[in-house]
């Protein structure tokens, strides 16, 4: 579509303002192609008639929506006038400093410390993408950091701007950031050393400027260094074109460099007594400004840091020392006094105290100082003249000599500097921060403000040529058809400056004449380019200047001076006094053989994008412009070589205000720093680019049902475009992107509006329209009101009787009593609904409390006592182990002591006598023993044969129960048909029997209490015999205990066996008494011997048996792996332990091994009769799932059943039950036949006299309502019997539970008491406490299995 269209009603233009450099207006009016007229009206309200030229109307303005972007190549109109009004949008309003241009980040300096540099939000930008995060110089960062390590290539950040404008801080955040991010793991703390290194450069190449309180006077180049690993290993800097004048002049409240003023403003501290320093406003170079101090900064804290930073970089105090006395000399230099001597002389006094000072610090000879201070020699070849020089001349070659120390000393400083900086490893890559002055131009611009702008003109053609290859990137890689866009090269004033007899080279030859000046330089300036070169101007007005059309502006510069500081030379007899000093840092900053700074000292070798022009001769090296333009060449070589990233600083007012926004300094600036033309170049291609899905988002309300129906998005948004923009030129489709031409996005947001305009539109009319049909309609309705009322009074005068008054207000009376009478009676019925509902819900949450509980307190019971038992079981175990061990022991000691006395003294025969007896004695305790065994599984017989008669019992009577079941659902599905046809009929007779089933209502009601008494009787009964079974359960507990103590007795009993043991060892002793009697019966031994020798092999083949069945029951793995290795060396001290062992089990464990037979028998019994209760709980649960499938409708009798299937004992009482049910379902039949006998013969009576009634009286609804509410409460009634039924059942099988675990709990005492007889050997006393432990483990593991 034509641009003009776009000039309709409600849109906005932006026209020029004095002022605020563009003022924002609405169109009132569609403007006609070829009209010269555009009806405007301003923000203030006021009209205007805005003369215009149809070739080229006011810029429009954007859609709000687009107002605030992140990116000003986002917006769709792209001009001055929009770039400015966003920018001042998000610094004034959303406070935002940052914003993106391109690739370009634009940074406004907001005079106020904000919270935005921290840490966290370091580590919030890392590992992000640039666009995915509001615009920071952290992203920037980031971004290079990120293209670094994953391309691999170096990169660049390019920060620029005007003084003020904020670059030194951002280069700092930007080099912060990168330290913070690559942090490595090493001690050497190179990114701190990295950081140091400004404040440093600070101190000794900023000052303080009209403009900015910390103005960088030279460009830098930090280059950092990282590893493979992409952490930093070093940096290197590069300096450029130091502001020397700036030592010996400042203008009008400016400041010479800080390091000075830190100097001064330290002078009082002992280290610094030897510099014979005083305040600043003493020495001339330092209140040449009138204004010493800046507001808010402490010279002397500064001093300190500085010196932090010094030692940090390992730069000792020797060194800092030597610095400090080549300032000092610098500011007594300043203050020494030249007289005049006439008009072509000049003197300097011998007793200077200053020139002493300074001869003094730098050991030089005061006397030759004073004389060539005010001399030159000028050597010829046949004679050397020694010339006077005029108090100005002396002057001049005083400050040349105070510049000359300090551009040496600045590069000396930085040259350690990188020596402290310098790294080890292998460079891998490198990011380098330029910090570099932008354009400038002052009022009166001499030689500095030439250089400044010269190098400004080289980055930005390398600014505008990397533009123009991303443009293209992005087209081609979105597959969109190239066009070449034209746009603006600075290279003719690029050549003008340094071609072959350009300025420079025009410059350097006028230095090279002795009698050059500036006049003369000039005068070539004129003839070689006035009227050839069209960037080249000569002032009307003045002839001392000239003007060079730059590619941000104009600049007029003034030709005094220039040869002078181009030569920035220095008489030769000074410099060979300097020479011969005795201090050798000053020295060595003169000598010829010195080796020069190096400016660069990278790894890796750049290779220029383009070539570079040489200089033609090499004595222009020697000058200033010549040393700038060839760093300058090495500068664009390293950048051309790198992936440049742009960060431009806008200074937005001249008073540094917090966030004040300054629109003609802003655009002056824009325009110097190349923001404008990089959105020039953007606006002549497609400078709105939009993915399909948020076009698709944002037009879908331009979108027809059929587009939106189909599936393809990218499709959709096709389609939709070629409807709504004729043109095809206007916008291509990319792959993931739709790119549009200027103001096509404004256009889709008119039609976007328009649409949302005319819907807001309908959506008013509707609205309206419907407020207005309510407020006829109010009307109309007070109208008809008042209407009734009107002539209801008119009939109402007309037919008042007196007859008719009384039977009104008769037939009111009437209806007051019937009303109150039903309301009454309605009352009544629902308060009796809400206490029933109340009474059953309160019982149902204490039952539901209550069996809560009772489970809880179960639950902590059984954890109680398996806790316990554990806990015991553990600790028998391990006593258990250590008595075995300890046992075995003892045993085996006592048996080598019987072996001793048998080999001395052979008195043991009544010792084996009284084994042989024990012997025997064992025999008859098994055989005991055996008995017993025998009589157990005659009892494990007659038991199993009881629990098959009891099963068989059992599925009798379930299979009697089933056909009970059935009878009783037949009976209960005739009694269901049998209601339902009273019911109906009832239904069809009750319309005038309300009275009567009110009190028939009432007396079942009563009826209803009775049984709920009886109910809360049985169910307090039924608690009392709960609490007896608690009691009963607290009985048998007592009796536990009362085994338990029987048990500890019995353990009491071993301990005085085991005293009679020691006993018998005692008298042992008085066996020597006893050898005559021994003699005696040596003849019975021998035959002794005999058959102890047969016993022994016999007991051997037992004890094998037995050792075998020991080693696999018992895991002695287990036992080692309880047992500590300090027990294990303890118990090994006399290196016997498996000895003793062997002889435990010769002695100690013969009727274990038996008992441990009789527990696997029992153990074998126990599993069995286990597996068959869970067999029979299988057919339980089978016969439950075949009750719940044929008892569907009648939900108590089946749980009922299902209870008591799972407790085969309560079959009697629940045929009781049944049975007491079927009498009361028959007493319930009876009451219901002798009702409707009742009713039906009062139906007789009252039918002709309810007949009449109903011809007059009241209408049949009330006692259909009311039969309704009858048949209501008669179904309550029935579930409140089912309900009473069910929890009597609940009760009744809670109880049998209860019986059922008193059975069992007697069960387990029988048992418990009949297993804990202790098994006492004759032979082996000291067996019993072993056989007590095992029975009592294997008592508690069968009492906890079973619950």
């Amino acid at each position: 579509m034509a641009l003009a269209e776009l000039y309709t009603q409600y849109n906005r233009v932006w026209i020029p303002d004095n002022e605020e450099v563009w003022q924002s207006a609405e169109i009132t009016k569609n403007y006609k192609a070829g009209d010269h007229i555009l009806h405007l009206q301003l923000e203030d309200g006021k009209e205007l008639n805005y003369p215009v030229d149809p070739s080229s109307l006011p810029p429009l303005r954007n859609p709000d929506i687009l107002v605030g972007e992140n990116d000003l190549t986002a917006l769709s109109y792209l001009h001055e006038p929009a770039v400015l009004h966003n920018l001042k949008v998000r610094f004034v309003e959303s406070r935002l400093i940052y914003t993106y241009s391109g690739i370009i980040l634009v940074a406004m300096n907001p005079y106020k410390q904000l919270p935005i540099y921290g840490d966290a939000i370091i580590h919030a930008y890392s590992g992000q993408n640039m666009g995915d995060m509001d615009p920071h110089i952290f992203a920037v960062a980031e971004e290079a950091y990120k293209q670094m390590a994953r391309n691999n290539k170096n990169q660049s950040v390019i920060v620029s701007g005007e003084s003020g404008a904020g670059k030194t801080v951002s280069a700092r955040y930007a080099m912060r950031y990168f330290a913070t991010v690559s942090r490595s793991s090493s001690n050497a703390q190179v990114e701190e050393k990295v950081l140091a290194s400004n404040p440093i450069t600070e101190a000794v190449g900023n000052a303080k400027t009209t403009r900015n309180d910390n103005s960088s006077r030279f460009g830098k180049y930090t280059e950092i260094s990282f590893d493979k690993s992409y952490q930093i290993i070093g940096a290197n800097m590069r300096t450029y074109l130091l502001e020397k004048s700036r030592v010996v002049f400042q203008s009008e409240n400016e400041r010479n460099y800080h390091i000075f003023y830190q100097l001064c403003a330290s002078a009082q501290r002992p280290e610094f007594k030897h510099l014979k320093l005083g305040s600043a406003e003493e020495f001339n170079y330092t209140n040449m400004g009138g204004n010493t101090v800046i507001e808010g900064v402490n010279d002397r804290d500064n001093m300190m840091e500085t010196q932090k930073t010094f030692t940090m970089l390992g730069l000792k105090e020797d060194f800092q020392m030597d610095i400090f006395r080549i300032l000092a000399a610098i500011l007594h230099l300043g203050n020494v006094q030249i007289a005049a001597v006439g008009d072509e002389r000049s003197s300097v006094s011998l007793d200077d105290k200053h020139l002493n000072i300074f001869c003094e610090l730098l050991d030089l000879e005061s006397d030759k100082m004073a004389q060539w201070l005010c001399h030159r020699k000028i050597i010829t070849s046949s004679e050397t003249v020694i010339k006077p020089m005029t108090k100005l001349q002396a002057l001049n070659a005083r400050d040349a000599l105070a510049k000359k120390l300090y551009s040496h000393l600045f590069d000396f400083i930085v040259e350690r500097i990188n020596k402290a900086l310098r790294f080890t490893r292998k460079q891998h890559t490198f990011i380098g921060v330029l910090d570099i002055y932008g354009f400038e131009t002052f009022d009166v611009n001499s030689f500095e403000q030439f250089c400044i702008n010269y190098a400004n003109e080289k980055l930005q053609q390398q600014f505008n040529l990397h533009v123009f290859k991303l443009e293209q990137e992005e087209y081609m890689k979105e597959n969109i058809p190239w066009t070449l866009i034209d746009f603006y090269d600075n290279q003719p004033v690029i050549d003008l400056i340094e071609a072959k007899m350009g300025i420079l080279e025009l410059l350097d030859e006028e230095c090279l004449l002795p009698q050059g000046t500036d006049e003369n330089w000039l005068q070539k300036l004129y003839n070689n380019f006035i009227n050839k070169n069209p960037l080249f101007e000569k002032p009307r007005m003045s002839n001392s200047s000239f003007t060079i059309q730059h590619f941000a502006d104009k600049v007029e510069y003034k030709s005094e001076g220039f040869l002078e500081k181009n030569r920035d030379t220095v008489y030769e007899v000074l410099i060979d006094i300097l020479k011969n000093s005795k201090f050798q840092l000053c020295a060595n900053f003169f000598q010829d053989s010195s080796v020069p700074i190096a400016l660069f000292n990278s790894s890796i070798k750049v290779k220029a994008a383009k070539t570079v022009v040489k200089p033609p001769n090499k004595h222009f090296r020697t000058t200033v412009g010549n040393k700038f333009r060839s760093s300058l060449y090495l500068l664009m070589e390293t950048l051309n070589a790198t992936t440049p990233h742009y960060v431009r600083c806008i200074k937005p007012n001249d008073q540094k205000l917090a966030f004040e926004f300054d629109s003609k300094r802003i655009v002056q600036q824009l325009r110097a720093c190349g923001v404008l033309e990089t959105i020039r170049i953007s606006s002549q291609s497609y400078p709105s680019r939009w993915t399909y899905i948020e076009f698709y988002s944002r037009y879908s309300i331009l979108m027809s049902q059929h587009e939106l129906s189909l599936n393809d998005k990218k499709q959709i948004c096709k389609i939709v475009l070629q409807r709504l923009i004729q043109d095809p030129t206007q916008y291509q489709f990319g792959r993931t992107k739709i790119f549009f031409r200027a103001g096509q996005v404004a256009y889709l947001e008119k039609l976007r509006s328009d649409k949302l305009r005319q819907a807001c539109i309908m959506i008013q009319k509707n609205i309206r329209g419907w407020l207005q049909r309510k407020k006829f309609l109010r009307i109309r309705q007070a109208a008809v009101t008042i209407q009734q009322y009107f002539r209801g009074q008119r009939t109402v005068r007309h037919a008042i009787t007196a007859t008719a008054l009384k039977e009104a207000w008769a037939a009111i009376i009437i209806q007051k009593h019937c009303r109150g009478y039903l309301v009454r009676r309605l009352c009544q019925l629902i308060r009796v609904a809400a206490l029933t509902i109340q009474a059953f819900t309160r019982g149902f949450l204490a039952r539901r409390r209550y069996r809560k509980m009772l489970e809880e307190h179960k639950a902590v019971i059984l954890q109680k006592y398996a806790r316990a038992w554990l806990a015991r079981r553990r600790f028998q175990n391990i006593r258990r182990f250590v008595l075995n061990i300890q046992l075995s022991y003892r045993v085996q000691r006592l048996q080598k002591k019987l072996e001793d006395q048998n080999k001395e003294n052979h008195t043991l025969l009544e010792r084996l006598t009284t084994l042989a007896s024990s012997h025997a004695n064992d025999v008859e305790t098994i055989q005991k023993l055996q008995l017993d065994l025998e009589k157990l599984a005659t009892q494990k017989k007659i038991s199993e044969e009881k629990e098959k008669k009891r099963k068989d019992d059992f599925h009798q009577k379930t299979s009697a129960l089933e056909v009970r079941n059935l009878e009783l659902q037949e009976q209960k599905e005739k009694l269901e048909k049998d209601l339902q046809e009273k019911t109906k009929e009832m239904k069809d007779k009750m319309d005038d029997l309300t009275k009567q089933l009110f009190t028939d209502v009432q007396k079942e009601e009563r009826q209803r209490i009775i049984l709920e008494k009886n109910f809360h009787n049985q169910k307090q009964n039924y608690e009392n015999e709960i609490e007896s079974l608690k009691a009963e359960i607290k009985y048998l507990k007592g009796e536990n205990d009362k085994l338990q103590h029987q048990i500890r007795e019995s353990l009491q009993i071993q301990n005085g066996l085991k005293i009679e043991v020691e006993e018998l060892t005692r008298q042992a002793k008085t066996v020597p008494e006893l050898q005559k009697e021994i003699e005696l019966i040596q003849t019975q031994k021998m035959d002794v011997e005999k058959q102890l020798q047969h016993q022994k092999r016999e007991m051997r083949g037992k004890m094998s048996e037995i050792v075998r069945q020991l080693h696999e029951s018992y895991d002695f793995e287990d036992v080692r792996s309880r047992l500590s290795p300090e027990d294990l060396e303890h118990l090994n001290e006399d290196g016997e332990l498996w000895f003793a062992y062997e002889g435990l089990k010769k002695a100690t464990r013969v009727l274990e091994s038996h008992f441990q037979a009789q527990k696997e028998n029992y153990e074998s019994e126990i599993e069995g009769l286990n597996s068959k209760v869970e067999h029979l709980s299988h057919e339980i649960s089978h016969l439950q799932n075949l009750f719940r499938k044929e008892n569907d409708k009648s939900d108590s009798i089946r749980l009922q059943l299902a209870r008591l299937t799972s407790e085969n004992v309560m079959i009697p009482d629940l045929k009781q039950q049944i049975s007491e049910l079927h009498k009361q379902k028959l007493d319930l039949e009876n009451r219901l036949q002798e009702e409707t006998v009742k009713n039906e013969d009062k139906m007789e009576k009252t039918t002709d006299q309810l007949h009449h009634n109903l011809k007059e009286g009241t209408p049949r609804r009330v006692f259909k309502v009311q039969n309704e509410i009858y048949t209501k409460e008669k179904e309550k009634l029935i579930l409140a019997a089912q309900e009473f039924q069910q929890t009597s059942d609940h009760v009744e099988m809670q109880r049998e539970r209860e019986n059922e675990t008193r059975s069992k709990i007697w069960q387990d005492v029988t048992y418990l008491t009949m297993e804990n007889t202790p098994v006492k050997c004759p032979c082996r006393p000291h067996l019993k406490n072993t056989l007590e432990y095992c029975s009592t483990e294997r008592k508690m593991k069968q009492k906890l299995f079973r619950i």
